[in-house]
C-alpha cells in the first residue's frame, strides 16, 4: 500500500503527502485530548466526560465551573504544553545530533534548569515565578555552554553528545552541592521540584509556555525540511541550498529554549524528550525527524502518566516525573533487548 501521495494545490504547487505519518499524528492528538477530557474529569469531586464538554463550552453549573476552569483545566493545559515542547525538542536534538540518545535529558539540558532552580531556592529563597525563571535561565546558559563547546568548524553529532553527557556530570555534581548547601526546609522544596510535578500549576504557567509555543512551534515545523536534509550530511544539504549552520543554530536555540520553559513549568520531567520521538518514529515508520508526530505523542504521554500518577496508587499522588521516570526507564530496557537480539548492540 502506498502511503506516500503527492497533492497538487489550485496554484500549480505539488505537496508531498505522507498519509500514515499524518494519519499518527491524528490519532495521537485525538488520545492527547481525549486523556485531557477524562484528566479533568479525575479527583476529589469526578466529574463524567461528558459534563466535563459541557463546562468547557460554558455550559456546565457554578460548581463544575469553578473546578473545571480554575482548578484542573490549567495543569491539564500545562501537560499539554510540557508534553508538546520536550517531545519536539527531543526530536530536534535527536536529529542534529543524529543520535537516538541525543536528548535534553543525556545532554544536561535539564541538570542545567535544575541548577538555576536549586539557585534560587538554595541561595535567594526565591518565589514560585523566580524559580521558573532561574529554572530558565540555567537551561538557556547550559545549552549555550554545550554548543559553545561542542564548535569546531561547526557542531556534529557525536562530539554534541559527547560534550553533553561532561557538561551533565558537572552540572549534576554543582546540583548535588548546592543540595548540601541547603537547610532543610529548602532542600525538601528543592526535592520536590526536582521530581518533576503538576501540582498546583495554574494560569500563571499556562500563558506563558503557550505564547512560547505559539512562536516557536510554527518557526521549527517551517524549518523541518532543511532539518530533513541535513540528516544526509552537511556536504549534501549545502549541495542542495541549506545553511547548514544557521538553521542548526536556530533549531538548537528553539529546542533549548522548548525545553528550558517546559523544566520552568513542570520541573525537570524525565525520559519524555527522550522515548516520544522514538515511538512516534516507530509509529509512522517514516524518515525524519517527524516533529509533528513527536510534538502529539509528547502530550499525550504526559498527560496519560498525569492520569496514572492520580488513579494508580490508591490515595497516594505521585509526582507525574516518577512515572515518566518508571515509564521510561521500561521502555529504555526493551529497546537494549530488542536492539540486542536484532544483533545491533
Amino acid at each position: 500500500m502506498k502511503t506516500n501521495r503527492a497533492v497538487r494545490t489550485p496554484g500549480g504547487l505539488s505537496v508531498r503527502l505522507d498519509v500514515r505519518a499524518l494519519t499518527v499524528v491524528v490519532l495521537l492528538l485525538l488520545a492527547a485530548l481525549a486523556a485531557s477530557v477524562v484528566l479533568i474529569g479525575t479527583g476529589d469531586f469526578p466529574i463524567p466526560a461528558g459534563d466535563v464538554l459541557r463546562t468547557l463550552v460554558g455550559e456546565g453549573d457554578a460548581g463544575q465551573e469553578f473546578i473545571v476552569t480554575e482548578l484542573r483545566l490549567p495543569r491539564v493545559l500545562v501537560g499539554l504544553l510540557v508534553g508538546a515542547s520536550l517531545g519536539i525538542g527531543g526530536a530536534l536534538f535527536q536529529s542534529v545530533s543524529r543520535n537516538p540518545l541525543g536528548s535534553p535529558d543525556v545532554l544536561g539540558l535539564g541538570q542545567g534548569a535544575t541548577a538555576g532552580a536549586l539557585t534560587v531556592i538554595v541561595l535567594f529563597s526565591g518565589t514560585a515565578n523566580q524559580v521558573a525563571l532561574g529554572a530558565l535561565a540555567g537551561g538557556l546558559v547550559t545549552g549555550f555552554a554545550i554548543y559553545a563547546l561542542a564548535w569546531k568548524r561547526g557542531v556534529h553529532g557525536y562530539r554534541l553528545v559527547l560534550v553533553g553527557i561532561g557538561v551533565s556530570a558537572i552540572v549534576t555534581a554543582v546540583n548535588g552541592y548546592l543540595l548540601t548547601k541547603s537547610d532543610i526546609v529548602d532542600a525538601a522544596r528543592a526535592v520536590v521540584w526536582m521530581t518533576g510535578s503538576l501540582d498546583g500549576r495554574d494560569w500563571d504557567q499556562v500563558w506563558p509556555l503557550l505564547a512560547l509555543c505559539a512562536v516557536l512551534v510554527p518557526l521549527v515545523l517551517a524549518n523541518s525540511r532543511g532539518l530533513r536534509m541535513m540528516e544526509m550530511g552537511d556536504d549534501v544539504s549545502y549541495a542542495l541550498g541549506v545553511r547548514v549552520e544557521r538553521v542548526r543554530l536556530l533549531l538548537m536555540l528553539s529546542a533549548v529554549l522548548l525545553t528550558a520553559s517546559a523544566t520552568a513549568a513542570a520541573g525537570p520531567v524525565t525520559f519524555v524528550a527522550l522515548t516520544a520521538p522514538q515511538l512516534a518514529r516507530r509509529l509512522t515508520r517514516s524518515p525524519g525527524p517527524n516533529l509533528a508526530a513527536s510534538m502529539c505523542m509528547g502530550a499525550a504521554l504526559l498527560v496519560t502518566a498525569d492520569w496514572v500518577s492520580q488513579r494508580a496508587f490508591g490515595a497516594e499522588q505521585l509526582p507525574v516525573g516518577v512515572v515518566t521516570g518508571v515509564l521510561g526507564g521500561v521502555y529504555l530496557l526493551w529497546l537494549l533487548v530488542t536492539e540486542r537480539k536484532a544483533g545491533r548492540i
